[in-house]
């Protein structure tokens, strides 16, 4: 059932299968950007079908509308904050079916610009007819890095923007709206098109970002049934392998047997060092949850948003796992993210609009169930949990994007155990000290 779940999830955002390896068909451009930016025609072609494609699916579309945490949180921060968004010029990048974009326009928007890259344009029009707002919503079909804006006479753009003709400049968009989120935020890399559109698009000062700050959580977690669901299917299927091998020796005369440690690497990255989503109750997390990422949307940098990198702020860890208090063992790592609207914090934006009512949107275990869930990464053994004793884990987090595939990431976690009884001090005696455990996962 796991895998199942997992599997239909996984699909409901971009597709199973983004990144084949040994295909010719690179989804990255050839500076390693997503391909929607500046990628030539085969990687365009590649992106499409392997991401874009899937959001021009309803039912795909349907299955991120009907989670609720996602859904009250937009509408919230829209609905709840109607008196920033009246008379505004916004922009939607991503607007899919076009729902934040039909929000926008009854706050009281004067204009919304909803950019879509897909044929779900098309039932995004017809979801502005139905709404009477197709008046106020103009729907762009295209990549936002592409996109140029109807010339509207009535907007200003900021003095410190106009050409040098009597052109006006870009800068006109007053809130920039979007759900580019991915699993543990940043797959799939829509961020870089969300900075691309805010920095050619947004008002400097004044303009406001929707949502307004992320946050990436970070904690060992107890999912034991899950990981040992893993091995086994693992093991299974080298079992599959060994039998397979002897089958067509025997049968026919072929040796296959030259291709066994290839065949174990690609079962061990898929079963073993693949994170999977999970839907994690509140008390499989063992320790406090560590944030190992803080992007505020209005000024972080396209270098920012493609991963964490050693030598980051938050990149190391340090958790005590008490266990008296949980129940154990440590079965591997969850990451999940936030999201706030809210004002701007940057000094740059200090006259912008306030946001009366703020919202605030959570994947995290505590707060149910969102179509993101969250990223578990197992551990190839578990570390058992003593009565009267704490286990310290120490180590790092880097997270970075695959090579053939710049919308998928790769995430190294560096890790030491180590036990102490309970009324030690964190530097005191230690009981047990583990070697340094490093594993690379993919985020498929």
């Amino acid at each position: 059932f796991f895998f199942i779940h997992y599997s239909l999830v996984d699909r409901a955002k971009t597709g199973r299968n983004m990144s084949e390896k040994g295909t010719s068909f690179v989804n990255a451009s050839e500076t390693g950007e997503i391909p929607s930016f500046n990628g030539n025609e085969t990687a365009k072609a590649t992106d499409f079908a392997n991401y874009f494609c899937s959001y021009a699916q309803l039912y795909h579309q349907k299955q991120m509308l009907a989670d609720h945490n996602r859904m009250a949180a937009y509408h919230a921060a829209i609905m709840g904050n109607s008196s920033v968004f009246k008379d505004k010029v916004v922009m939607d990048v991503g607007t899919g079916s076009g729902i934040l974009a039909v929000w926008a326009a009854q706050a009281g928007a004067r204009r919304v610009y909803a950019i879509e890259y897909t044929d779900m344009a098309k039932h995004a029009r017809s979801v502005m007819q139905a709404n009477g707002v197709a008046d106020i919503v103009t729907v762009i079909q295209g990549a936002v890095e592409d996109i140029v804006l109807p010339a509207e006479d009535d907007f200003e753009a900021e003095e410190d923007d106009m050409t040098d003709g009597s052109a006006k400049g870009t800068r006109v968009v007053d809130i920039m709206i979007s759900e580019w989120m991915g699993y543990f935020l940043l797959r799939e890399s829509m961020l870089d098109s969300i900075i691309r559109a805010r920095d050619k698009f947004l008002k400097r000062r004044t303009g406001l970002m929707m949502p307004s700050h992320t946050t990436m959580y970070f904690a060992p977690v107890q999912d034991e049934e899950e990981r040992k669901h893993s091995s086994n299917d693992y093991n299974a299927s080298m079992s599959d392998w060994s039998e397979f091998a002897d089958t067509t020796k025997t049968v026919y005369g072929v040796d296959m047997s030259v291709l066994e440690r290839s065949f174990e690497r690609e079962q061990r990255e898929y079963y073993s060092l693949s994170s999977r989503w999970s839907e994690l109750e509140p008390a499989a997390v063992l320790s406090e949850p560590k944030i190992v990422k803080v992007l505020d949307m209005t000024t972080c940098t396209l270098e920012e948003s493609k991963g964490i990198f050693a030598g980051d702020p938050y990149s190391t860890f340090d958790f005590d796992v008490k266990g008296d208090e949980v129940v154990g063992p440590i079965s591997g790592f969850a990451g999940w993210f936030t999201a706030d609207f809210k004002s701007r914090t940057d000094e740059a934006g200090i006259g912008a609009p306030k946001l009366p009512s703020p919202a605030f949107l959570s994947t995290g275990p505590n707060d149910g169930y969102t179509h993101w869930g969250q990223q578990t990464f197992y551990l190839l053994s578990s570390i058992p949990l003593l009565k009267g004793e704490t286990t310290r884990l120490e180590g790092s987090i880097e997270m970075s994007r695959s090579k053939d595939n710049a919308r998928l990431y790769n995430c190294r976690i560096r890790h030491k155990s180590s036990r102490r009884k309970n009324a030690e001090e964190k530097e005191g005696t230690v009981l047990m000290k583990g070697a340094l455990v490093e594993n690379v996962y993919q985020i498929p």
